[in-house]
């Protein structure tokens, strides 16, 4: 086989078979890192010597999101390299780091407000992902403004640190939330397109539920600022 499996569907029908069995597995996947991150998070905030071992040694939280960005550039930029074993294990091994580390929310905000948060977070996310995958619009255009505006939101969220201003971290909240629901429409579209030519397989699925994953996770934590109930 090629890069990514390619077989180059040519009728209208074996298109529509390639891209509904790519997304599939995409979200799949997506789903079972979804549900490990959750699962890691709640024992985590479970375990009192954990939890407080995430909390308080700060060098252990940096070096896990460290550990993360690591797994995250490692998947997105050596795929090609990687067996499909690799990748989905990586992929799993990020979203048991992610669980860890976003365990620390439950010290900020209220469990109801968390999962009211999680609630309208899926239902934004599986509203947009329909949209991109039923859309016939060419969403080409929108991939250079959403990254543009990502680049802005990090850029500016690391300048916030040092500031530490209420407003700007509200504006980048808002930001934030328009920048990840369009990249959960424009994800998906692009994932029905690399289907429609041909790309199937393990791989591109994992890249895939890691591309939606991160839309997914970083879309609920912008409007958990928003919506999240804080601890007194």
């Amino acid at each position: 086989m090629n890069r990514y499996e390619l077989n180059y569907p040519r009728t209208a029908d074996q298109v529509v078979i390639a891209q509904n069995s790519l997304i599939r597995q995409v979200y799949a996947w997506m789903g079972l890192g979804l549900a490990l991150t959750a699962f890691v998070a709640m024992v985590t905030v479970s375990t009192p010597e954990l939890f407080k071992a995430i909390v308080t040694n700060k060098p252990l939280f940096y070096g896990l999101m460290i550990g993360e960005l690591a797994l995250v550039f490692t998947l997105s930029g050596a795929i090609n390299r990687l067996s499909a074993t690799v990748a989905t294990l990586l992929f799993l091994g990020y979203s048991l780091l992610n669980g860890v580390t976003l365990s620390v929310i439950f010290l900020m905000y209220t469990a109801d407000s968390i999962a009211s948060t999680f609630a309208v977070t899926a239902a934004t996310f599986g509203a947009m992902s329909v949209y991109g995958y039923v859309t016939k619009k060419d969403l080409t255009s929108w991939g250079s403004f959403l990254f543009m505006g990502l680049i802005g939101v990090v850029i500016a969220s690391v300048v916030n640190i040092f500031l530490q201003s209420a407003g700007v971290s509200w504006i980048l909240s808002a930001v934030g939330v328009i920048v990840f629901t369009g990249l959960t429409a424009y994800d998906t579209w692009k994932i029905k397109e690399l289907a429609a030519a041909g790309t199937t397989g393990r791989k591109p699925a994992i890249l895939g539920a890691l591309t939606l994953y991160l839309d997914f996770i970083n879309l609920f934590l912008m409007l958990l600022r928003f919506m999240g109930g804080r601890r007194d």
